[in-house]
């Protein structure tokens, strides 16, 4: 079964029947966008750019206005118009992506877009795949790292649908448009590879605003864990051929983040992502091997 995102083709070998007569519109349709295009001299296409700069652009100066602030000693936790700001920063891959999809005709309506974010309908394997992938991040950084609990395991279920717009709305970008136009031109593990170390400077800002989670963490511990993730993200877009999915497990994981409060360092988070990324290639394995 083949599905197709917004320029590539995704084979996806965990969908039920049902789901094959009731997939979403955006993978009912065939966009001939990627079929013809040649490779060019440019490291990312035109599409990309665009994309890339109106993220930048949102995010500098929404978390600008945050940073100033900070350092008048408005601080976020004491202000809570700041969140505003805060917000729309942590919301500028999903803003930079319905923007560049509707100028380029990618889609038409704002419904289609957000049909083709929110595509709830997978086999409960595919939904095991996020679990699996959440449960191999945050395991092996609470063994090794250690944590303090944090708010009481139950919350999750509150706190997730938050999550989903806290983070989780950021694969309406990275991952519904960019790692599907970086794989036109790259393989999987290079596409992925450049939006982890795109994905790790974005989050560069938050490292010096006071009253975010980042705010005196380890950079580079963080940018580890960043890739981790990024593979992860990479195979859930691939192997199901859904955004949703890689929306949940993003959300999952910062849930889990604000129960699990881990001690972040270099090796716990060095060890946490080699094993979700060697998770990642024995997945991608064996759904060549179903194929």
């Amino acid at each position: 079964m083949r599905y197709r995102g917004i320029d590539r083709c995704y084979t996806c070998p965990f969908r039920t029947e049902m789901e094959k007569d009731n997939k979403p519109a955006v993978w009912e349709k065939d966009v001939p966008v990627s079929a013809g295009r040649k490779r060019g001299k440019n490291w990312m296409s035109s599409l990309s750019r665009r994309y890339l700069c109106i993220t930048f652009a949102i995010m500098l100066i929404c978390w600008g206005i945050c940073f100033l602030c900070g350092r008048s000693n408005l601080l976020l936790n004491e202000n809570y118009w700041l969140y505003l700001p805060y917000l729309l920063g942590g919301l500028s891959p999903t803003i930079a992506s319905f923007i560049v999809l509707k100028r380029s005709g990618r889609v038409k309506t704002l419904k289609e877009w957000i049909r083709n974010i929110f595509d709830f309908r997978h086999s409960l394997w595919s939904y095991a795949i996020v679990l699996l992938m959440a449960v191999l991040y945050m395991l092996p950084q609470c063994l090794i790292s250690g944590y303090e609990k944090g708010a009481p395991l139950p919350a999750i279920l509150f706190i997730i649908p938050m999550m989903v717009i806290g983070g989780g709305l950021e694969e309406a970008g990275w991952r519904y448009l960019l790692q599907p136009e970086l794989e036109e031109k790259y393989s999987f593990t290079i596409a992925t590879v450049i939006i982890g170390l795109i994905w790790w400077l974005w989050h560069m800002p938050l490292f010096y605003i006071p009253g975010v989670a980042q705010y005196g963490m380890d950079y580079l511990a963080f940018g580890i864990s960043v890739m981790g993730m990024s593979f992860a993200l990479a195979c859930i877009r691939k192997s199901t051929g859904s955004v949703w999915l890689c929306v949940l497990f993003h959300a999952i994981v910062n849930s889990l983040s604000g129960v699990y409060l881990i001690h972040e360092n270099i090796m716990g988070n060095t060890i946490s992502s080699v094993i979700l990324i060697a998770a990642v290639y024995l997945l991608l394995f064996m759904k060549k091997r179903i194929k």
